[in-house]
């Protein structure tokens, strides 16, 4: 029995070493052989193609912030980001921080639609499907905030007063959620909100002793600041949405009317709020006491709905935002309003700056009926003079809808180095079309009119506009070069003449194009 035993052991182990001996040396190597771990600098892991698949599988929660180096904004986090993943390393060690440089990371770039720089999101138990966007964040303790929100609670739950009033007093800004039970919706989407908004904390209770102290009615939002309630807004199931409260949340960051400069600038557009008013005045005027007073008392009235900016005038910085609005010295005190999701701007019909024309204006708007701001310059004398006509935005319509001349328009900005150079060649192909009666060669300065009928996303940017009653506008995608203008310009009258066009009649109905709604941006600005 003994000896039957020890054979067929003997007989496993064989097999067993038989089997181990089987093994490929290509194999037994890959087995034996570690793979390195993936860099880091200054604790952040750095990501390219190659290995992001394997950092997402290795990691249960990435923050991944996508960058390019030239990129200012992106330096300028670089720092905080880091010092985040520094703090983070012992405490949440489950939580990692990476970084990929996009410049010569496109694959990856276009497949989360990276637009702007730096943009951080948030990759979650090794998926790459709909990574949760990281908006707003700047900061160290912000970020931290952020992902110990996204990986765990998102408030405090408050018991007694004591803990409502350490949560009050832990910095500037405190949100308190007081409710009549921890499960409704109304609590769910607070409990949503705070993890939008690390700058400060949030707490939430269903205590009717803290209800009582702070003397809140049940299911509100108190938002606490240095100390005080600032602002009280009554929850109802259904009706609040996470990004109204956000918006309402964040417009307490910053103070109720915001002077415009460098350091504000970021913080400006991070409250999740499209509606920009915009004061243009200068700060050591007589009357700016009054006016900034007046301006103040309307702020109160829409916040949460509309931002209100201060853009000192006497601020040589702030050119480019004057040159943006077609601000001009006998304009200020001047108001306008900018939607940044449509870029559209409007001004405040009223010269005065009282709290009834404001009020009057943002009221306009908001419930759409006030009328889009397009400044035009005055129309030269001698326009039409030149081989190359100049277009401003009182005469464009007229010049170019018309049914006898087809028109080739040059859409430029006077800053712009690539316009600049090929203004000479512009004019000299006015001078080659300068005897022909149906072809006009012009330009128009789009820095200085705006034209609703023509939409641009860069400079310059070339239409041609073709005679008759149906004819849509012709972009030019061509070289910019003398002969390929002119090709173009001969191609496109061949069609027409093979059409039998070459007399037009009928007129280009003007509600065709007033009811277009897009405006010329200006990303360059």
């Amino acid at each position: 029995m003994k000896t039957h035993a020890f054979s067929l052991l003997l007989l496993l182990f064989l097999t067993g070493f038989l089997a181990a001996e089987s093994i490929s040396p290509n194999e037994a190597k890959l087995k034996q052989t570690k793979l390195p771990k993936i860099k880091k600098e200054n604790h952040v892991l750095l990501l390219k193609k190659s290995n992001f698949d394997r950092a997402l599988k290795e990691t249960k929660y990435l923050l991944v912030k996508f960058y390019v180096t030239l990129s200012q904004s992106s330096q300028n986090l670089s720092e905080e980001f880091a010092e985040a993943a520094r703090q983070l390393k012992k405490e949440a060690p489950r939580i990692q921080f990476g970084k990929i440089d996009v410049t010569h990371q496109h694959d990856l770039r276009k497949e989360f639609n990276i637009q702007a720089f730096p943009t951080v999101k948030f990759f979650v138990n090794g998926s790459r499907e709909d990574p949760i966007d990281c908006k707003g964040v700047r900061k160290a303790s912000a970020f931290i905030t952020w992902v110990k929100r996204r990986t765990g609670p998102s408030t405090v739950l408050i018991n007694s007063t004591d803990q409502a009033e350490a949560i009050i007093k832990a910095g500037d800004l405190a949100v308190i959620g007081f409710f009549r039970e921890l499960h409704s919706d109304s609590v769910e989407v607070f409990c949503e909100t705070a993890r939008d908004v690390p700058e400060m904390p949030f707490g939430m209770t269903a205590s009717e002793e803290v209800c009582a102290n702070y003397g809140v009615q049940r299911n509100s939002l108190v938002v606490f600041k240095e100390g005080k309630p600032v602002h009280n807004e009554v929850l109802e199931d259904g009706r609040q949405s996470k990004l109204g409260l956000t918006r309402i949340i964040k417009t307490f960051t910053l103070d109720l009317v915001t002077e415009y400069n460098i350091e504000t600038s970021v913080k400006i557009f991070d409250v999740p709020v499209e509606n920009h008013i915009l004061l243009f005045t200068p700060m050591n005027s007589e009357t700016f006491n009054e006016i900034y007073k007046n301006y103040q008392s309307a702020a109160a009235q829409f916040r949460g709905k509309m931002l209100f900016v201060l853009v000192d005038t006497d601020e040589a910085r702030n050119g480019r935002i004057f040159e943006y609005f077609r601000i001009r010295d006998i304009d200020v005190p001047a108001v306008r309003i900018l939607n940044l999701t449509s870029e559209a701007r409007y001004k405040m019909p009223a010269d005065e700056v009282t709290v009834e024309n404001l009020k009057d204006f943002c009221q306009s708007y908001l419930h759409g009926k006030a009328k889009q701001h397009l400044p035009s310059e005055e129309i030269p004398q001698d326009w039409d003079k030149m081989p190359v006509k100049v277009l401003v935005g009182k005469n464009f319509n007229s010049v170019i809808f018309n049914k006898t001349m087809t028109v080739f328009v040059m859409f430029y900005a006077p800053w712009s180095h690539e316009c600049r150079k090929l203004l000479p060649v512009w004019d000299k192909l006015g001078e080659q079309y300068e005897s022909h009666k149906d072809i006009m060669i012009a330009k128009i300065d789009v820095t200085a009119n705006d034209i609703l009928a023509v939409a641009l996303d860069r400079y310059p940017f070339f239409t041609l506009f073709p005679a008759g009653a149906h004819h849509q506008e012709v972009a030019y995608t061509g070289e910019y070069t003398l002969e390929a203008f002119s090709e173009f310009l001969e191609e496109q009258r061949k069609k027409r003449a093979e059409a039998g066009e070459e007399d037009p009649s009928g007129a280009i109905k003007k509600e065709d194009f007033s009811q277009k709604e897009t405006v010329i941006t200006e990303k360059e600005l």
